[in-house]
């Protein structure tokens, strides 16, 4: 399932509702903190596995 610019504007225009404009920059910023201990996390793990 993908979504469309229609509904990326739509669940953007949300988050701006919901959060407010100002908030965007330091919301964007800790989804970016997530998204890179994610895959920090993600790497190492992998590299543990003694198979």
């Amino acid at each position: 399932m993908r979504l469309g610019v229609m509904e990326l504007l739509i669940i953007l225009a949300i988050i701006i509702l919901i959060f407010g404009a100002s908030r965007l920059p330091e919301l964007g910023k800790g989804i970016g903190k997530g998204i890179k201990n994610f895959r920090e996390a993600n790497r190492s793990a992998g590299g543990d596995k003694d198979d």
